[in-house]
């Protein structure tokens, strides 16, 4: 495979060597991200008031097999192409199983999803078809994530899973729900409608789980989550899981558990393991189109996806790109569900090699053979990066991140770096032999 050398004329000495400043953790006075106060808010939670409030759980499973999981359930996870439980899986699943409260914090792409299906296919009762388990999720396309994962690992158990989320027919949720299933995933806005109309009927609910805690927390979903805990049983069994989990965040889930079991990664190990992360200097950000185009071959050799920080720079970038006859798909909040589905199977399927999208959907895409992802806009949050690349090299595959660095951008680039505890290095020009 030829690979493309990049002639990248705009790295002056001077930019260079403040960025190498950067990348020795000599961020800029007032840099954005507070590492310490960050660390600091943590360590007070969870210290001498926090132990009355979390007991830890140690226990770990090498297997699926040791478990003691139902035989059916082994069958739909061996069948989903899981063969050794990630780390979060070996800790997480069985204090799911046994109906503890849990807060479980791991990196994007390490099988929480599979860890609380699992939990809650365990826990049903098939038997009667009420709704027994509800998950919330922050988008519509990680709720529908969501539910593929729990029918593909609920395959052998006759599970019924319907996803309630916006963008939808509500007549037709409330003829599904009606007809009786056995777990609902969805949005919260959704959701309490049903709820509100009596569609959907709390009296059986003894699972309730919260994905992507985090922007459910901050993203004004608070109060709904609030309003929807309201309205179930007292008995519920609360679940919450999340790649990062602000304090903000823990101190509201210390309102509805009752003596979770945490099992939680700290913030120096959330790693990006098997992720090569670079840099390019565009120094001005009329220079990152060119910069794209340039890497555009390298781009269409895998699945890759280009992030920026705008539904209108997603609409402007898709034009561009295609105005000089390269192939993209772009999808952004904006957009109809049918529409944004559409793109996505495209996606999935491989007939669409490049998808230019927003942080709203970082978390919804799971595809398996994306191997690139550029940052166009480095994420405003710190947080997000990891939403964001954790795209690629999902499970312990290889990934490769680049991120697009203007003058404006090194601080957060330093943010992220110490936030992560990682190295960003220069694109080498041999990219192509990195993915």
């Amino acid at each position: 495979m030829t690979t493309k050398s990049f002639h990248m004329p705009w790295k002056t000495c001077s930019h260079r060597c403040q960025l190498a400043l950067v990348m020795a953790g000599l961020a800029p006075e007032g840099s954005q991200f507070d590492t310490r106060q960050y660390d600091a808010k943590m360590t007070e939670l969870l210290s001498s008031d926090g132990q009355d409030f979390f007991t830890s759980y140690d226990e770990v499973c090498e297997s699926f097999d040791a478990m003691g999981l139902q035989e059916n359930l082994l069958r739909g996870i061996y069948a989903y192409g899981f063969e050794k439980p990630s780390a979060i899986q070996q800790r997480g699943i069985v204090p799911f199983c046994k109906g503890l409260d849990v807060i479980q914090q791991a990196q994007s792409g390490t099988g929480k999803t599979a860890t609380f299906c699992s939990g809650i296919l365990q826990q049903l009762d098939y038997g009667l078809v009420q709704c027994q388990a509800l998950v919330l999720a922050p988008t519509r396309e990680l709720a529908q994530q969501i539910e593929k994962v729990m029918r593909a690992l609920g395959d052998y158990l006759g599970v019924k899973v319907h996803a309630c989320v916006g963008g939808t027919s509500v007549r037709e949720d409330q003829r599904i729900l009606s007809s009786g299933v056995h777990v609902v995933v969805g949005t919260p806005g959704r959701v309490f409608d049903m709820l509100r109309r009596q569609s959907l009927r709390p009296d059986y609910i003894k699972m309730f789980v919260l994905d992507e805690a985090d922007e459910m927390l901050s993203r004004g979903f608070k109060d709904q989550i609030y309003d929807i805990f309201q309205l179930l049983p007292s008995k519920v069994q609360v679940g919450v899981f999340s790649a990062t989990m602000p304090p903000e965040a823990l101190e509201i889930t210390r309102k509805f558990m009752n003596k979770p079991v945490r099992i939680l990664v700290k913030r120096d190990e959330l790693t990006l393991e098997g992720i090569k992360q670079f840099y390019v200097n565009v120094d001005k950000e009329e220079w990152k189109l060119e910069t794209l185009c340039d890497l555009y071959e390298t781009l269409a050799i895998t699945q890759s996806v280009i992030f920026v920080n705008t539904r209108r720079k997603v609409d402007w970038l898709t034009d561009k790109m295609r105005s000089r006859d390269h192939t993209v798909s772009a999808t952004h909040g904006d957009m109809d569900q049918n529409t944004r589905d559409i793109i996505m199977r495209e996606f999935r399927s491989g007939s669409s090699r490049v998808l230019i999208t927003t942080d709203l959907l970082a978390r919804g895409i799971d595809v398996q053979q994306v191997s690139l992802v550029i940052n166009y806009d480095l994420p405003t949050q710190p947080e997000n990066y990891l939403h964001r690349i954790g795209r690629s090299g999902r499970f312990g595959r290889k990934g490769v991140a680049i991120n697009f660095v203007t003058k404006e951008d090194e601080r957060m680039l330093a943010d992220i770096q110490r936030f992560y505890n990682v190295l960003v290095e220069e694109l080498p020009s041999n990219v192509a032999d990195l993915l």
